[in-house]
């Protein structure tokens, strides 16, 4: 009976392992990167902005700032917004800790086929981020939304300031990138990203990158993620403008 009970027991705690779930990986950064695919984007400026993250993904500085946090890792989904409730996640989490994993990522990122798109719910993508970055299978003490986009929020379902500020009771902060092509956009005489401080971004040290025109995307964008993956501080809701390269 013994050796029976002992059996037993063993069998027991074998089956307990095996149903308990693996311990998330803990990260420094979960990081949803939030590219506007909507309908103001043609293929041309579609695949400039894809090189545009993808050189950054594996710049020297990213990669440095990756590994001098104190995990030596980052985890990074990548979403396309555009249409009401249509966000979609296009590349998902994939943990960079080198310039191997930066690579792959920037390489799932090139060959993925693009989302169908329509325009321009910018609520809807932060929902959809925050939702993202609730279920993730990794662990971080900083969460942060990284939408870029070249026009105001027109059609979500839930408003960008709503879902912004979901996001932000969550934990997360909440950045952008505007796209300026004519230095207008929100409510009529605005620019973008003046929309972009008042109706999108939130949370500590929150910012907007302006990039002047698309030539200056990549430089934008990389610009932004040294700031991010870093986590450095600032004033929140500060515009920092990138200049053409």
């Amino acid at each position: 009976m013994a050796r029976l009970l002992i059996a037993f027991m063993t069998l027991l705690a074998a089956l307990v392992g095996a149903a308990a779930p693996s311990r998330a990986e803990t990260v420094d950064l979960l990081l949803v990167l939030c590219m506007d695919a909507s309908g103001s984007i043609d293929a041309t400026e579609f695949q400039l902005q894809r090189r545009g993250y993808a050189e950054a993904l594996t710049d020297d500085a990213i990669i440095d700032a990756i590994s001098g946090g104190p995990q030596g890792a980052v985890a990074i989904a990548i979403v396309e917004w555009g249409s009401p409730q249509g966000a979609a996640t296009v590349v998902p989490w994939t943990v960079v800790r080198d310039r191997r994993s930066a690579e792959a990522l920037a390489a799932a990122l090139i060959e993925a086929p693009r989302s169908a798109q329509s325009y321009n719910a910018i609520g809807d993508a932060i929902d959809h981020s925050r939702r993202l970055i609730e279920t993730a299978p990794h662990q971080a003490r900083r969460r942060v939304i990284d939408l870029s986009g070249d026009g105001p929020d027109l059609r979500s379902v839930k408003h960008a300031p709503s879902a912004r500020d979901e996001a932000v009771a969550a934990g997360i902060t909440v950045n952008a990138l505007a796209i300026v092509e004519t230095g207008v956009g929100g409510r009529l005489g605005e620019p973008l990203d003046v929309h972009y401080e008042r109706e999108v971004i939130g949370g500590p040290g929150a910012f907007v990158v302006v990039a002047q025109g698309r030539p200056s995307f990549a430089r934008a964008i990389r610009s932004k993620l040294v700031r991010e993956v870093a986590g450095r501080g600032g004033p929140v809701r500060v515009a920092i403008r990138a200049a053409e390269p």
